[in-house]
């Protein structure tokens, strides 16, 4: 009786152990693949990093400040803000791809935190600009026009390039109107790049000759134009933060079972 009763404590201990043993390679075979995923994630969200900077810095290289229109915020400019979103993301998708491969909890929770800040931050953003339209249109506007004044100067090269290339694309003149090139000139004249038909010193003949179409409503109209695709690639980036947020604490979870069970 005394040996049937040991028979089966060995048997039920052996069972017990061979449950463990697969239920810790259950963890670890799904432990891989999570950690193989997020890998490749990270990886592309790196080379995604590595393409946003290159950018920046070429534009800042041969551009100059392109893209400069506010002359409140002089380093607001595509160059500059590329080259820190390029370097934010390299940064969050190499500490999000070592966390990975070293199957690291340190790592993996510091990528989660930075990718869940950033979230939480462009969703402030969007909720303020709903809220505050018609605020941010006004200043808009009038930062705009004060920026006109830097048009042609020294050291503006950035800010003369932009509105350049914003008026002959969108074949618009001025903020608001084209007169608001007037107060800049203190005279009746425009830009070159005002005119309908380009030519050098266009800009000094009659109004009949020049866009009459104002800038900042013109862009705002091709915006709403153009809506939809804005809110897909806000969409995409927000599923892909989404992504890696849930990448990145599922394996978090699993290594901290990994640990539990195979301990």
């Amino acid at each position: 009786m005394a040996f049937a009763i040991q028979a089966r404590s060995c048997f039920l201990f052996f069972k017990f152990i061979a449950l463990e043993l697969k239920r810790c390679s259950m963890a670890h075979n799904c432990l891989q693949c999570i950690k193989y995923l997020m890998f490749v994630f990270n990886l592309l969200f790196w080379l995604g990093g590595c393409g946003i900077l290159g950018v920046g810095i070429w534009l800042a290289v041969t551009q100059g400040n392109f893209a400069t229109l506010s002359s409140s915020f002089p380093s607001l400019s595509a160059a500059n803000l590329l080259i820190v979103t390029g370097t934010f993301v390299m940064i969050i998708g190499f500490v999000g791809c070592i966390g990975a491969i070293k199957e690291n909890k340190c790592l993996l929770l510091s990528f989660f935190i930075m990718l869940l800040i950033i979230f939480l931050l462009e969703l402030t953003v969007v909720i303020l600009f709903f809220v505050y339209t018609d605020k941010i249109d006004k200043y808009a506007q009038r930062d705009l026009k004060k920026g006109l004044h830097l048009y042609g100067t020294d050291g503006n090269i950035g800010l003369t390039n932009a509105w350049s290339i914003i008026q002959t694309d969108f074949r618009c003149c001025g903020v608001s109107n084209y007169t608001d090139w007037f107060e800049v000139y203190n005279t009746t004249r425009v830009p070159d790049s005002c005119c309908l038909e380009f030519s050098e010193n266009c800009g000094l003949h009659s109004p009949g000759t020049w866009w009459k179409a104002p800038c900042y409503e013109t862009v705002k109209i091709w915006l709403q134009e153009n809506l939809l695709a804005v809110g897909i690639f806000g969409l995409c980036t927000a599923m892909v933060q989404i992504l890696g947020l849930t990448f990145a604490m599922t394996m978090y979870c699993q290594v901290v079972k990994a640990d539990t069970y195979c301990a």
